[in-house]
This record gives C-alpha cells, sequence and structure tokens, in this order.
C-alpha cells in the first residue's frame, strides 16, 4: 500500500514548486514521493481558491495553537487559586 500523506505535506510541496519554482522531478525526488502524484497534488492545489483555503488553514491552525496555550495557562491558574482557596478555607477555624 502506497504511503498516505497529509494535506499539508501536498500543499507545501505544490508550494515548493510554484512559488519557489523548483522543477517538479527533483521536488519530488527530495520529498520521496514519484512525480506524478506531485503533479497530481499541483493540479489539485495550484488554484486560488485552494491557496486561500491552505492560508485559512495556517491562520486557524495558529490560531488553535495559541488557544491551547492559553487554555493551559489558564487551568494551571485556576487549579492554584483552588488549592489556594482550600488551605484558607482549611485553616479560618
Amino acid at each position: 500500500m502506497p504511503p498516505r500523506y497529509t494535506e499539508e505535506f501536498k500543499i507545501d510541496a505544490v508550494k515548493q514548486v510554484t512559488l519557489n519554482n523548483y522543477s517538479i522531478k527533483d521536488t519530488a525526488q527530495r520529498l520521496g514521493v514519484h512525480h506524478d502524484s506531485l503533479r497530481t497534488w499541483i493540479k489539485k492545489y495550484d488554484s486560488p481558491e485552494s491557496l486561500a483555503q491552505s492560508k485559512i488553514s495556517d491562520t486557524s491552525n495558529a490560531e488553535i495553537k495559541r488557544l491551547h496555550k492559553e487554555l493551559k495557562r489558564v487551568t494551571e491558574e485556576r487549579d492554584i487559586l483552588k488549592k489556594a482557596a482550600a488551605y484558607f478555607a482549611s485553616h479560618i477555624n
């Protein structure tokens, strides 16, 4: 069974050819994919709509990562406050 590549990998491979003007054969060889696969990806992803979608996807991924970091920080702060509240509540009497 041939290997499966992520959409991100395919889009990055297409960008190497379309934006950086690398040859299809050299790029395919460097990435370890068949040049016909890369040609197919170019046909699929080299349109203004697909590039716009990939930019939205990149932006969404960055926002998700940022939100995960913020959630982790806020969760840690909440846990510290819970422990402090329990500590002070136990020492009131």
